[in-house]
Formats: structure tokens, sequence, C-alpha cells
């Protein structure tokens, strides 16, 4: 086991500020995207807020979180994290506020979130070259992830209330459907030589209504399709694993990465040390995290 000394930080470089993809990963994202759905019921309507004060609520508190976030120079599980679940919340409530307030209809919110999110990624992609997640070492692609993270919510719980409710697939089946697509993409990724960046960002897009249709199945009555567990126990039961994985990612670190300068790499390290992706900056590589395994 060789392990790796970590260079200190110059005033520019900037650690990957978001998570290795995992399997903790993509647990996290369907338990917060399931939290986004019922924490925006609970608040509204369970604590009696009401929707417009409940946007403005966890906006402001979205807001200070990613500020602080953008003022990290790495990975900070608690912090990220708790800018997904804010996110989540406030994602379902701009499409909620949409169609509840505003009349507009969730095929029109479907449809102009989706140009709302292919301009985003457009954006992106003639900015800096790339949409990988392994390269958030600059504050204008962490500004453009988080940008395209808030328009996947609002997709997804437009989408996902579009198929369970408008299209009266129900929530379980609209569920299963999600996944279903789910799988498909990670078969195409795997077996058919789907790219790993479009297969990841179209699996991100979809667990949202992945978790919007399973977070009304368990908070929604028995007579409305759920299971009746309501939006307070959904919420803290979700909220509850949340916070046991993301204690034990912060503990371990198993779901970070690195980037270092390229001087910074010995050379059998960075024999070793994956090729930087095409597009990603420069003078960075992403290498593993911690340790490296030495042939016995």
């Amino acid at each position: 086991m060789t392990t790796l000394t970590r260079s200190p930080l110059s005033a520019r470089e900037m650690l990957n500020k978001v998570p290795e993809v995992t399997l903790y990963f993509w647990i996290i994202k369907v338990l917060c995207t399931t939290v986004g759905e019922t924490a925006s019921d609970f608040l509204a309507s369970n604590v009696g807020l009401g929707l417009t004060q409940t946007t403005y609520i966890t906006f402001a508190l979205l807001l200070a979180t990613l500020i602080v976030q953008f003022r990290l120079r790495r990975y900070v599980p608690p912090i990220y994290w708790l800018g997904i679940v804010l996110i989540s919340v406030v994602g379902t409530q701009i499409t909620d506020n949409l169609t509840d307030n505003h009349g507009v209809s969730l095929v029109t919110t479907t449809i102009v979130f989706s140009i709302a999110l292919a301009v985003v990624f457009l954006a992106w992609f003639v900015s800096e070259r790339t949409l990988s997640i392994h390269t958030i070492v600059t504050i204008p692609r962490e500004a453009f992830y988080w940008f395209t993270v808030l328009f996947t919510f609002a997709l997804g719980t437009a989408a996902g209330d579009l198929a369970a409710e408008r299209l009266a697939l129900g929530y379980s089946i609209s569920a299963i459907m999600f996944a279903a697509v789910i799988g498909i993409v990670t078969l195409a990724h795997y077996r058919f030589g789907l790219g790993p960046i479009t297969a990841f960002w179209l699996a991100y897009i979809l667990t949202r209504p992945l978790g919007a249709s399973l977070g009304d199945f368990l908070s929604q009555a028995r007579a409305s399709g759920g299971l009746g567990l309501g939006t307070t126990a959904t919420s803290v039961i979700f909220l509850g694993a949340i916070l046991a994985v993301v204690s034990f990612l912060t503990a371990t670190r198993r779901d970070a990465t690195e980037s270092v300068e390229r001087g910074a790499i010995a050379p059998a390290e960075r024999r070793v040390s994956q090729p930087a992706e095409r597009g990603a900056h420069p003078e960075r590589r992403r290498v593993a995290v911690l340790s490296l395994e030495t042939p016995s």
C-alpha cells in the first residue's frame, strides 16, 4: 500500500467539489429526491407555512448553504448533501408554484424545464468543453453544476407528477416505469457503449421523478393510491437514512475525489492515475484518493 502525500492547495487550486459516483451516491440521491417531495408537502401543509412562504424559507436556506459550498476548497459531504436536500425541496416548490398557484399545466412545465435544462447543458459545454462532474474544480463549472441540478429537480417533479397524475398511471406504476428506464440507461452504458457522461446525466435526471413517485407512493393516502405513511413519517425516515449514510461517508471519505497539480504526482503514481477526461483542465489529473495499491 503506497500512501499519497497531499500537496498544499495554492491560491487558485480547488479540489473536485462533488463526490465520486458510487453506489452511495445513488442511494443518497434517491433518498434526497424522495425527501424533496415529502418535505415540501410537510412544510407547506402539515406545518401550515403554505407553498409561497415555504418556498421563500427553503430558498434562503439553500442560498446560505451554497454560499458555504462555493467558499469551500474541496468536497465536504454534510455541506454538499445538505445543498442537494434543499435544492430538491426548492426544485419541487418551483414546479408546484407554477402548477398550483399560477395554473401552468404539467405538460407545459415539463417542456419548459426540459428546454431550460438543455440550455444550461449547452452553455456549460460551450464554456467548459465538458459536462463531467469529475472536473468541478473551478467556480464557473460549479455554478453550471448547481444550475443543472436545480433544473433536473424541477423537471423531475413536473415529469413525475405528469406521469402519476395527469396520465393517471399512479404512483407505484410511475416509480416502476422510471426505475425501468434507469435500468435501460445502465444496460446501454455497460453493454452497448453509451458514454459515461451521457449515461450519468440521464440517470441523474430520471432519479428525480423516481424519487418523487416513490415519495408520493409512501406518503399519500391509500385512497389516492399510496401507502398512507404520511409526509411526516416518510420525511423523518428518509432524512434519518440520509444522515446515517452521510455520516459514514464523512468519516470514511469513501466517495471523495481529489485533483492535484501535475507536478505534484510522482512518476510511479502518475502511471497508475487515470488519464484526464476530454475537456478537463490541463493542469489537473484525477487520481485515487488517499492510497494506491502496488502490485505484490
